[in-house]
């Protein structure tokens, strides 16, 4: 068993910046790969981005490429997400994922192949 536990979230104006982070305990956390969702109110769950095992690979979505940076210190066991020029849309609760697997991450950008999530945590843009 995995428990992921998010934190960082909170408002903020547009254009700023937040830095959300994921810790994990339970299981070598070196041999899963992380991802982050975001959730609006009132609509599905979406991929922001998600990091390999090793750190070596990375994908974002469409709307926060450029903007967002997934990082992972797995000495830490915390995966973290740097979100800059924040918009109103990105308004919404983040979660945090993961699956254990040291294949391609290219094709995880949904939420069915992770076996882990966290409670979340909300972020506010003000415009």
């Amino acid at each position: 068993q995995v428990r992921l536990v998010e934190s960082g979230g909170g408002l903020v104006q547009a254009g700023g910046s937040l830095r959300l982070s994921c810790a994990a305990s339970g299981r070598t956390f070196s041999r899963y790969a992380m991802a982050w969702f975001h959730q609006a109110p009132g609509k599905e769950r979406e991929f922001v981005a998600v990091i390999s095992w090793s750190g070596g690979s990375t994908y974002y979505g469409d709307s926060v490429k450029g903007r967002f940076s997934i990082s992972r210190d797995n000495a830490k066991n915390t995966v973290y997400l740097q979100m800059n020029n924040l918009k109103p849309e990105d308004t919404a609760v983040y979660y945090c994922a993961a699956v254990e697997t040291s294949g391609s991450i290219a094709t995880m950008k949904t939420t069915t192949p992770y076996d882990y999530w966290g409670q979340g945590t909300p972020v506010t843009v003000s415009s």
